[in-house]
């Protein structure tokens, strides 16, 4: 057991914990050192739960966040659900070991349960079965692709990728998992088989 002075010790400062961290890592392919330098909103986010950051900060970066949200220039959020099954399903790229050439998988699984029979999912995000339930008004459509583009743009300090944001999914990817997430004929929105 850790006892309270062993922790207290065990505090490293912000400037020190950098330190380590360019001391100890290296370029390794697409993984580069650029991942550690941290955007406005991991800077704000970056403190303990017990110190959030300050609400006009947060207020600020939330509404740039969602002003900077990129909507289908084609009004269609929707793409395959079956692609989207795939990509939800694929927890490949951005790691050293990944081909660059390859496209990035949403890897939904590690934090959401999706399809009701899916035996293995993480439980950090909320379950999204059933989520087509919620309809596909143009104000779900347009939550729920805010949600898979940036995520911060409602939950501030989330730990969900900013996939649209960060350039992980594509818009075809985007489209394809919203489809998966709505399309009544998607897994996610049948009961167990």
């Amino acid at each position: 057991m850790v006892s309270a002075l062993t922790l207290s010790s065990a505090v490293v400062s912000s400037e020190r914990l950098d330190a380590v961290l360019m001391e100890s890592f290296v370029d390794n392919g697409q993984a580069t050192m650029e991942r550690l330098q941290q955007d406005p909103v991991q800077q704000a986010c970056h403190q303990s739960r017990t110190e959030p950051p300050d609400a006009a900060v947060a207020a600020t970066l939330r509404q740039q966040r969602l002003d900077a949200v990129v909507f289908p220039a084609d009004g269609n959020f929707l793409g395959d659900w079956q692609r989207g099954a795939a990509v939800a399903d694929n927890g490949r790229g951005l790691q050293s070991s990944d081909d660059p050439a390859q496209p990035n998988g949403g890897n939904c699984y590690a934090c959401h349960q999706l399809a009701p029979d899916e035996v293995a999912y993480g439980t950090l995000g909320p379950s999204l079965t059933g989520y087509g339930a919620r309809g596909q008004s143009e104000p779900m459509l347009r939550y729920t692709w805010t949600k898979l583009w940036d995520t911060h743009a409602y939950n501030l300090c989330s730990h969900m990728p900013r996939f649209g944001a960060q350039g992980i999914l594509t818009q075809q990817q985007l489209k394809d998992i919203m489809a998966f997430l709505l399309d009544p004929a998607s897994p996610v929105n049948q009961g167990l088989r």
